[in-house]
């Protein structure tokens, strides 16, 4: 697959790395989002802006999306300029986290038009998208998966999860789920522990080398909250959404979510209080402010 025209529709925090890399590989790009800034260097870099989604499914048989909300994943691909419109694109590529519901809603109306659907949302940050080393997960026919897999590798090391629209959804919805309820009970422990006088470093110190270490303690405490920065790069209101549809998903299938619930709760006291555009980290402020401390370095 190497050197084709590609479409990529929302080229922002993740999707812009990740199109930057599309172009590395010696693709070429047409591109399209509704912030003109954030398609600059790209623009920069020879990639073509399209005026639509549609346009941008006039252009390439591949189109990859990347986008914030199920709501706008809908809108782009069945609205009106959307890329179901387009008359040249073959297999559309949701990277966006969607959930299970609108994949189905989407996969549908896709294969009512000839075009072969993959749900991958894709794990592993800014950092990751940038370094080519997310966790690709996807769910599509398998031949599909054969056609565009060394594509997929240029994101990272794929996951093939089986034919199911939305199976890839569940996949990425239960790893964003634990990655929220470490970060919650971490805090939780952490403020516990500097409220009896222990140093938080020392204590994260002695989880990292024990059997509570967690990506939270290894990776978001030393890196966003013991410097106080709370600057991981993961909105709180996109951690909130994700958990949310874990929870509604996991109860619809009859899979009770106590534990994932209170997550849940907590996400919601976050962003009420810190806003949506708020990082995520912003949870241990939430348990700080309760506790009366500050954890830091």
């Amino acid at each position: 697959m190497a050197g084709q025209l590609i479409g990529f529709v929302g080229v922002g925090r993740m999707g812009g790395p990740m199109a930057s890399r599309l172009l590395d590989a010696g693709h070429s790009l047409v591109i399209f989002d509704t912030n003109p800034e954030v398609m600059k260097p790209l623009i920069a870099r020879g990639a073509v802006v399209a005026t639509s989604a549609e346009d941008v499914a006039s252009k390439a048989e591949v189109v990859f999306l990347s986008l914030p909300m199920p709501t706008v994943v809908q809108a782009v691909c069945l609205g009106d300029k959307g890329v179901l419109k387009g008359p040249r694109v073959k297999t559309l590529i949701d990277l966006s986290t969607s959930g299970p519901s609108v994949a189905k809603v989407v996969a549908k109306a896709a294969g009512e038009r000839g075009v072969a659907w993959v749900d991958s949302p894709v794990s592993g940050g800014v950092t990751g998208a940038a370094k080519g080393t997310l966790a690709v997960m996807l769910s599509c026919q398998k031949t599909t998966y054969d056609e565009i897999e060394s594509l997929m590798k240029v994101f990272g090391k794929p996951f093939y999860v089986g034919d199911k629209p939305g199976l890839a959804q569940i996949a990425k919805l239960a790893n964003n789920l634990l990655a929220a309820a470490a970060l919650v009970v971490s805090s939780e422990a952490v403020a516990m522990g500097v409220k009896a006088g222990l140093d938080a470093k020392v204590l994260i110190d002695i989880i990292n080398a024990g059997s509570g270490r967690n990506s939270a303690t290894q990776d978001k405490f030393p890196r966003s909250i013991l410097p106080r920065t709370f600057d991981f790069g993961f909105a709180t209101g996109l951690s909130y959404k994700d958990v949310r549809l874990c929870v509604d998903e996991s109860e619809a299938l009859g899979v009770p979510m106590v534990a994932g619930a209170a997550v849940r709760q907590m996400l919601a006291i976050t962003q009420a209080k810190f806003g949506a555009d708020s990082d995520f980290t912003m949870i241990a402020k939430v348990v700080e402010e309760w506790a009366g401390i500050e954890i830091k370095g």
